[in-house]
C-alpha cells in the first residue's frame, strides 16, 4: 500500500475478502488532508497525556511553556508566538489568570505597558506538564526516525510561517 491509499474496513461478514485499498484521489496531495489526520493522533495523546491530567487545552499549555522558558512576555509577543488575535489572547489570559497560573505585572522597563509572568503555582504545572510531554513525544517519535522528526519540525514551521510581505 502506498501513500495514496488507506486500507478499507474489513468485511466482518468475510474476512478472508479484504476490499481494495481506498483511492484517496486529489486527497493525497493536500498537505492540510494529511496534517488533519496526523493532528487526530497528536490531539488524542496531548489528551491523554497533558489535557486531561492538568486540565489544559493546547493553547494554553504552549502558553505557559513559552511563559516558563523566556520568563516575562509582554502580551503581543505571545499571541504572535501563538497566532492568536489579541481578543483571544486576553481571554486566554483571563482563563489562566483565573486559574491562579499567570499574573500581568507592569513591565518595568515601560510602566505603561504588561508582561506575562508565571505565579508559583503555574511554575509548578508548566514543569509537571513538560515532564508529561516527554513520555508522549517518545510515543509519537518511534514511529519516525530522529531525522524524519527534525524534517518533519522544520516543514511546519516553513508551513507556519507568515508571508514576509
Amino acid at each position: 500500500m502506498n501513500m495514496r491509499e488507506t486500507p478499507g474496513p474489513v468485511d466482518a461478514a468475510d474476512a478472508s475478502v479484504r476490499p481494495a485499498p481506498l483511492s484517496l484521489g486529489p486527497l493525497a496531495d493536500i498537505v492540510g488532508f494529511h496534517i488533519a489526520r496526523a493532528a487526530v493522533t497528536t490531539y488524542d495523546a496531548f489528551e491523554r497525556f497533558i489535557g486531561q491530567p492538568f486540565d489544559l487545552k493546547k493553547v494554553e499549555f504552549s502558553l505557559i511553556t513559552l511563559v516558563h522558558t523566556n520568563s516575562a512576555i509582554p502580551p503581543k509577543r505571545l499571541a504572535r508566538a501563538l497566532a492568536v488575535t489579541a481578543p483571544n489572547l486576553t481571554l486566554l489570559l483571563d482563563r489562566l489568570q483565573a486559574r491562579g497560573l499567570i499574573k500581568r505585572e507592569r513591565n518595568p522597563l515601560d510602566g505603561r505597558s504588561q508582561n506575562v509572568v508565571l505565579t508559583d503555582k503555574g511554575r509548578k504545572v508548566a514543569r509537571d506538564a513538560a515532564a508529561a510531554a516527554e513520555p508522549m513525544e517518545r510515543e509519537l517519535q518511534a514511529r519516525i526516525s530522529r531525522a524524519e522528526h527534525a524534517m518533519l519540525i522544520e516543514l511546519l514551521d516553513k508551513l507556519a510561517a507568515r508571508s514576509a510581505g
